[in-house]
Parts: C-alpha cells; sequence; structure tokens
C-alpha cells in the first residue's frame, strides 16, 4: 500500500507539464539515436549531460535532478526502441543489443513484411517496458539483494553459459558457430590488459591499445556486408522491389508473438537486473531460447516472427531492470546506467539505498515517467511504421549508398578516427565471406562482448582463491550454470551422433 502511494506521488511530479515535456524530448532524441547506428544510449545520454544541466537551469536542485534524469532515462529506453527499425530495414543494427533482431527482421522485410516486423517490435518493446516498470515497482528491494550475492565465479560461468547458449545460433554447422565464437573472443583480447597493464597483440599501433570497438565489427559484418553481397552478387540487377504488405500485424503474428513477448519481458528483465549482463546479453538469449522451444527451429534466420518479438522484448525488459541496481544499490549495470549513476551525482543525489528515503521525488518520480514514456514511445512509434516500412521500396542502387553513408557516420561519429573506417571495411568484406561459406556472424559479435567480462571475472574469482580453478565448481550457482553450458553443447551432440547411426541402420 505505501509502495502505492509513492508511486502516486511519482505520477504527481512525472506529469507536470515542464516533465512531460522532458520526457518527450529524451525519447525522441533516444529514437533517433537508436536507428543510428554507432551512437548508441551510452553515448546519446553522455552527450546529453551539459545540455540538460543547462535546459534545468531555472529548476531548484531537487526538481534539476529529477527532470534531467526523466530526460536522460528517456533518451536510454527510447534508444531500445529505435535501434530495431534499421536491423529490420537495413539490416544495420542501430545498437548493440539490436544486431540480433537482424537475423530474421531483415528476412521480414525482404518478404515484404517490414511493417509487420517494425509493429511487433513496437508491441513486444511497450509490453516489455511496461512488464519491467511494474517488476521494478513490487521487487527492487528483493531481487537487488539476491543481485548482490553473484560473485565474480558466478558471472563468469553465466557468460560462459552465454558462448555455449550459442550454438543455438549455429546454423548448419556447431563446429562453424564454436570457430566464430573462439575468433569473437581472439578479437576481444586485443588492447591493453585492464589488470596487468600490458599490451597485447597491438604490435605498438597507438589506436589499437583501446582495443576493436564493438559497433564498428558489429555494423561492418552485418550492414556492409549485405551491401557487398548485394553488389557482388548483383541482387538488384532483377529491379523488383519487395512489396510491403500490410502494415500492421495479423491475428496470426500476434498469436505467434504472444508467447516469445512474454517469455523475452520475464527474461530480459531477470538478466537485466545483474550487473555487467545488459541488455545485448539479454537478446541473445531470448533468441537462443525461442529457436530452442520453437517446434520449427529451421525457420529461425529465414524470418520467423518470434525471432523479432523475443529479442526486442527482453533488450526493453533489460533497460528497465538494470534501473533495480542503480537505483538501490548504486550498482550499475551496464555502461549507460554508469552514466546516468554520473549524471545523479552530479546533482548531489546518491543512487543507492538511501535514494528512496532521501530523494523519494527523483526516484519515484523517474519510475512513473517511464511509464509515461513508454507510451509515448509506442504512440510515436506506431504510426511511423508506415514511413518506416516504405524505406524498403527504396531501389536498390539508392539504399546501398544510404547504408553506406549511415554505416560511415554512425562509426565515425563515435571514434572519430580513420582506423575505425578502415576496421569497418574490412569487417564488410569479411562478413561477406564469412556469409557465402556458411559461418554465422552472431557467434563472433557475441564473443566480442562477452570476452572482456569473462576475462575481469575469472581473473578476479581466481585472485580471490589464490589461483585454484575448484573455486568454479564450489560456488553453487557458477557450478549450475557451467553444468547447463556443459549439456548445452553435449546433447545435441549425441542426438545427432544417435540420429546419424538410426540412419545408418535402417539403410543397412
Amino acid at each position: 500500500m505505501e509502495t502505492l502511494n509513492y508511486l502516486a506521488h511519482g505520477f504527481a511530479t512525472a506529469l507536470q507539464w515542464h516533465n512531460l515535456l522532458f520526457a518527450f524530448v529524451g525519447v525522441l532524441i533516444g529514437t533517433a539515436v537508436g536507428v543510428l547506428p554507432g551512437i548508441g544510449p551510452m553515448s546519446g545520454v553522455a552527450l546529453l549531460i551539459p545540455i540538460t544541466a543547462s535546459m534545468t537551469g531555472g529548476l531548484g536542485p531537487e526538481e534539476a535532478a529529477t527532470s534531467s534524469i526523466i530526460l536522460l532515462a528517456g533518451v536510454y529506453y527510447g534508444a531500445m526502441y529505435g535501434g530495431s527499425t534499421t536491423s529490420i530495414l537495413l539490416n544495420t543494427p542501430g545498437e548493440s543489443s539490436s544486431v540480433v533482431t537482424t537475423l530474421d527482421g531483415y528476412q521480414m522485410a525482404r518478404q515484404g513484411r517490414a511493417g509487420a516486423a517494425l509493429a511487433i517490435a513496437a508491441i513486444g518493446s511497450f509490453v516489455a517496458g511496461l512488464f519491467a516498470l511494474i517488476a521494478l515497482v513490487v521487487l527492487a528491494q528483493p531481487l537487488s539483494t539476491v543481485a548482490i550475492k553473484f560473485g565474480p565465479a558466478d558471472y563468469f560461468s553465466l557468460m560462459l553459459l552465454g558462448l555455449a547458449a550459442v550454438s543455438g545460433l549455429a546454423g548448419k554447422s556447431m563446429t562453424k558457430a564454436l570457430i566464430m565464437t573462439v575468433l569473437g573472443l581472439l578479437l576481444a583480447t586485443i588492447g591493453m590488459d585492464t589488470v596487468s597493464g600490458v599490451a597485447r597483440f597491438t604490435y605498438d599501433i597507438p589506436v589499437l591499445y583501446s582495443g576493436l570497438e564493438f559497433l564498428t565489427v558489429a555494423v561492418g559484418l552485418f550492414a556492409l556486408g549485405e551491401v557487398f553481397k548485394t553488389i557482388l552478387e548483383k541482387d538488384y540487377s532483377s529491379g523488383k522491389i519487395a512489396k510491403i504488405g500490410r502494415v500492421l500485424p495479423t491475428k496470426q503474428d500476434l498469436k505467434d508473438s504472444a508467447a516469445p513477448i512474454a517469455r523475452g519481458s520475464l527474461l530480459g528483465f531477470f538478466i537485466g537486473i545483474l550487473p555487467g549482463a545488459g541488455a545485448t546479453l539479454a537478446s541473445f538469449f531470448s533468441y537462443i531460447m525461442e529457436k530452442k522451444m520453437s517446434k520449427r527451429p529451421e525457420t529461425f534466420g529465414k524470418g520467423n516472427i518470434a525471432g523479432v518479438a523475443a529479442p526486442e522484448s527482453a533488450n526493453n525488459a533489460a533497460s528497465g531492470g538494470a534501473m533495480i541496481p542503480l537505483l538501490t544499490l548504486g550498482i550499475p549495470g551496464s555502461g549507460t546506467t554508469a552514466i546516468l549513476m554520473g549524471a545523479l551525482i552530479m546533482y548531489n543525489v546518491q543512487p543507492g539505498p538511501l535514494l528512496f528515503d532521501e530523494h523519494p521525488q527523483v526516484a519515484w518520480g523517474l519510475i512513473a515517467s517511464m511509464f509515461i514514456g513508454n507510451l509515448m514511445l509506442l504512440i510515436l512509434n506506431m504510426p511511423l511504421v508506415k514511413v518506416f516500412a516504405k524505406v524498403i521500396q527504396t531501389p536498390a542502387k539508392y539504399l546501398i549508398p544510404i547504408i553506406v553513408a549511415i554505416s560511415i557516420f554512425g562509426v565515425y561519429a563515435v571514434q572519430a578516427q580513420i582506423f575505425d573506417l578502415m576496421l569497418l571495411l574490412g569487417c564488410g568484406i569479411a562478413g561477406y565471406f564469412l556469409v557465402r561459406n556458411d559461418y554465422p556472424l552472431a557467434p563472433l559479435v557475441l564473443g566480442l562482448v562477452l570476452g572482456p567480462m569473462i576475462e575481469n571475472n575469472m581473473r578476479r574469482a581466481l585472485t580471490t582463491s589464490n589461483g585454484d580453478f575448484m573455486i568454479f565448481l564450489q560456488k553453487p550457482m557458477s557450478a549450475v550454470f557451467l553444468l547447463i553450458a556443459a549439456l548445452w553443447i553435449i546433447v545435441p551432440l549425441l542426438m545427432k551422433k544417435r540420429g546419424k547411426q538410426v540412419i545408418v541402420n535402417e539403410e543397412g
């Protein structure tokens, strides 16, 4: 009852005209940030901090903090919405958690179902955002106590489970998927070792000290890879343009998406609570889970609507879940929440256990504004589905330069160095040849994302155990994750072997 009372006060704050304006501006900028590859929510939020400080100059300290954090949070979850648009239409992930959406979303667009894919992405995002916020209100306190008990050994095993689960994205060959995973992990080791400060695989090239930028690699592999495929294989020569068909999803689409949206929301929220896991891992996990649970797993990667609904729901739910450790413990769960935490501290508001007691207006005003912001995003995005869907009707001779321009602008805007443009081009060429030879790109991308986290958590765990590897089996949660990871790889191999024996026996 007390929680509902606080939430009512939060809505009273969030519904003030200037806070409504801040929420609207935030989600609008967030959508644009998500659409443009390379910028991403982290860069978008960081760029806007000095602007919000000047915009809230006439307000009192508490009001200024509330309005600023409402706008910045709007950018955060707005970017989660916007990231799906270019993933579906151009095979260009707007930000890292939208990489998985390209797998089925782009195929749907090519089949003339771009409208349905965009609409389901918007509906899934809205439902997941709403679920995450209700769960945030109800479960913030008990769940944060569980999340803080996760040690480095548990995190290491969870990440390893993520890599093992990537065999679910394997396509035709698990061996090829594992090769790509290892390649991703190897690329993740380039740069300065965070523990010892030693340069690894940099060959005295200063630009490599900071490692390879994840989004440069992702945009190169997916977007430019598709461009090279279109040019080299003359995909555009027929001149036929995929028809959009209906914009709103059919009853069957909604029926097929309902369970994936529910599962993606649930999984995404719980992964979002874990500091360091983030929306990218949530979207990968939810996609893998849907493929494993599907009666027709072979349709994934060929335009299955569940492959859009699940990851889009998961990444939005994860952004809501990431607010729990930030607000209740003062532990940022991702890079973006770390920047949000910095913004709060700038206004002398310390996130943590005392936040809800000392600054209830800020905490509950933010939670209430996220309800309103999610509704704004649905109202904004649904009418624009038709506009966005028209993009796919653009002839290839115009579309290819647009994709190349968006990719180059997005990467250069973040990194501002020629090396990243060369890396983008190199990844584009590599992406074309890898796809042509049936090497899946998603495991490489996940390996690149999880590599640093796996290494850091493994070393932290081994430091606490004085180099004893048994710590990963002695911790109950860690042992469970490792067991599931081992089964995830062994069971499909045994079933494949058994299937071959049955065929041999039948032929014999």
